[in-house]
């Protein structure tokens, strides 16, 4: 049972790794589409889906005799509230192996996709369905969500049913070295916005944002970036962050409760009635850990929660990106970083997703900045010099980001252009 600080400052203890042993996890979601109707697929289509995708390994993850996952050796397909469907991939030593488990999964998926009449689009917010529109499923906790979460952020149901994210995991060596790394990553998180901004349409229409599914996270309840996360923050004051976060639910006998007006203090010191006053577990601060909606969070490793989904041209080149820095170059994106002001950082956060590179940081717009890092990205992925069977290394991930830089233009500006001039909801689709 869980009923003091140290024991969650010794979980997050726990998830130091040496440095040999870093792995790499992706998690990305995508958007599914009956092709005959343009609507998002129903629980009945994704249960023939999950069905199919039997066949190749997977094997069935279970909620009250309904279908809600897979799951195959280290890694999950789960639904997500408005049946998105996300992979949470193994740990992986590199960018070539995860690149590479993220490639088999979207071959296994279009061999399903194509046989059901779906297609699958790579948005990080729905371009066509209406909030009404989108059907849901049985998965316990998302009825729970839905009924709650509005009251704390007028665009947290847009952000269940309606967005889509890519996700990295990344370990840490040391407390010292998870407070440089999580600095980092939350003072980086309006480049990440803009260098990967891809959902500039909604319901058919410009949105007028690049990245209106990070406008929409930024106004959903739990979210956000905290002005905690910029201090050099430590283990203790993280437990104390997450001890005093409300509750959104808690498991119990099986079924979902409402976290209600109580925080996880409130479980440690037991005195929630509705679960008969018990004590917290290991599974129930994991839960708490994993319903706090942050840009970045931490868990027994760091998780970088601000990039768009995007299509295979850019999936492998986010984790490229952060990679090259925080495992390759750690020290001196740690020393540009650290000469920035928090309120600058937190200002260009919120106007990245309207203004993209055109947002300004520390007197330079974030196109400058996004240059910048991508340099000492590439030299850290040099440096680590892992390389794939023809003698590259994981620098070549990086490729579609030089692009973007060099032309000045994002997924989010091309799919502007590219559906702007026929108006085809196809043009949407991934190809």
């Amino acid at each position: 049972m869980i009923n003091t600080k140290d024991q969650i400052i010794e979980y997050f203890y726990s998830g130091i790794k040496n440095i040999k042993n870093f792995k790499i996890g992706i998690e990305h979601e995508k958007f599914l589409f009956n092709n005959r109707d343009n609507k998002r697929v129903n629980y009945p289509k994704i249960k023939d889906m999950f069905e199919a995708l039997l066949e190749f390994g997977w094997n069935p993850i279970l909620e009250k005799g309904n279908i809600i996952g897979l799951n195959k050796g280290g890694k999950n397909i789960t639904l997500e509230p408005g049946n998105q469907i996300e992979l949470s991939g193994e740990k992986l030593n590199n960018i070539h192996e995860a690149c590479a488990e993220s490639y088999d999964y979207l071959f296994e998926l279009k061999q399903v996709t194509n046989k059901l009449d779906i297609s699958i689009v790579s948005a990080g917010f729905d371009p066509i369905s209406k909030i009404n529109e989108i059907p849901n499923n049985p998965k316990q906790r998302y009825k729970l969500m839905t009924k709650d979460m509005p009251s704390g952020g007028k665009k947290s149901l847009d952000m269940m049913y309606r967005t889509c994210g890519t996700q990295l995991n990344i370990d840490y060596s040391s407390e010292k070295d998870f407070s440089k790394k999580f600095k980092i990553v939350n003072s980086i998180v309006p480049i990440s916005i803009a260098l990967f901004a891809n959902s500039s349409i909604v319901e058919q229409k410009k949105s007028n944002y690049l990245s209106y599914r990070s406008k929409v996270w930024q106004n959903t309840a739990r979210g956000g970036l905290p002005k905690l996360f910029f201090e050099n923050l430590n283990f203790e004051k993280y437990a104390e962050f997450i001890m005093n976060f409300p509750l959104l639910f808690i498991e119990h006998e099986g079924n979902y409760i409402s976290g209600g007006k109580y925080t996880f203090k409130n479980f440690m010191e037991g005195k929630i009635s509705e679960i008969n006053y018990r004590l917290p577990n290991e599974s129930d601060l994991s839960t708490h850990l994993s319903t706090i909606f942050t840009e970045n969070r931490l868990k027994k490793y760091i998780e970088l929660r601000s990039m768009d989904t995007c299509g295979w041209d850019c999936l492998c080149a986010g984790p490229a990106f952060n990679i090259g820095m925080l495992y390759g170059n750690l020290d001196e994106v740690y020393e540009l970083i650290s000469k920035w002001n928090t309120d600058k950082i937190i200002n260009s956060y919120l106007e990245a997703p309207k203004k993209g590179f055109n947002t300004q940081l520390m007197g330079k717009d974030l196109l400058y900045w996004a240059s910048t890092l991508l340099n000492i990205s590439r030299n850290g992925l040099e440096k680590r010099d892992i390389q794939n069977k023809s003698g590259k290394n994981e620098s070549i991930f990086l490729n579609h980001l030089q692009k973007v830089i060099d032309n000045k233009t994002t997924n989010a500006e091309h799919m502007i252009s590219k559906f702007s001039n026929k108006e085809d909801l196809s043009e949407l689709y991934d190809k």
